[in-house]
């Protein structure tokens, strides 16, 4: 009787050779300039998106009041200003998501931009003075890449964002459409635009909180392999 074959010998492993320095530059440059086209067209596509929010907000408010003028403010005007507001409205939360979508996705290319940089600066050290962009993987790295020079503080950053700007639109079209709707039900008017801005900075507040923990809890989950000295 013949005997069984065992079971085959693994193949030994291989090491693999480690690659020269220029093919290293060359494979990081790659992956920099992918991440620079990926980070150019999520900014075109969200300037677009805040583009078609205006022109469409600001077209439907134009016809609310060429109705109103026509219909001589009746009920079936009032109707008709609740439909546009409330689109208006599910319009600019959409938009909202995804501009904020953008501002994690760009901070993400930030940060691997970063990275790949602290590669180039491990490759060849005296390059790291003529850098200006951070080359460190964490949030004092990615300020320094938002801002070249330094002295900017954290408030101007954020107050002039595109995340800031959807925040301040929805709450004034979420404060105006509450309003409306409580002056369409016959809610005294002082009383209803009091419940109109208190909803409104209530929005406001309430989104920020909301991005700020998204903002604080990518540091907290980023483990940088290239963190700033000191």
């Amino acid at each position: 009787m013949s005997e069984e074959p065992g079971p085959a010998e693994p193949e030994p492993l291989t090491v693999q050779p480690t690659l020269s320095p220029s093919i290293r530059a060359q494979l990081l440059a790659t992956e920099h300039w992918s991440l620079l086209a990926s980070r150019s067209t999520t900014q075109s596509e969200v300037l677009t998106r805040i583009s078609m929010f205006l022109t469409f907000t600001s077209a439907s408010l134009l016809s609310v009041a060429l109705v109103g003028q026509a219909t001589q403010f009746s009920d079936a005007f009032r109707a008709f200003a609740l439909t546009i507001l409330s689109i208006d409205v599910v319009v600019g939360l959409l938009t909202q998501i995804r501009v904020m979508s953008v501002g994690m996705e760009d901070l993400m290319y930030v940060v691997a931009m970063n990275r790949l940089r602290a590669a180039y600066v491990d490759m060849d050290p005296g390059i790291a003075p003529y850098l200006m962009a951070g080359y460190n993987d964490d949030e004092a790295g990615a300020k320094q890449t938002y801002y070249f020079f330094g002295g900017r503080r954290d408030f101007s950053q954020v107050a002039g964002s595109s995340m800031v700007f959807m925040l301040t639109a929805n709450s004034a079209l979420i404060g105006l459409l509450i309003g409306s709707a409580m002056v369409a039900g016959g809610i005294a008017v002082p009383l209803a635009v009091s419940v109109a801005v208190g909803s409104a900075l209530a929005y406001f507040g309430i989104a920020m909180a909301r991005g700020g923990r998204r903002y604080f809890a990518v540091w907290k989950n980023n483990k940088p392999i290239s963190p700033t000295p000191g």
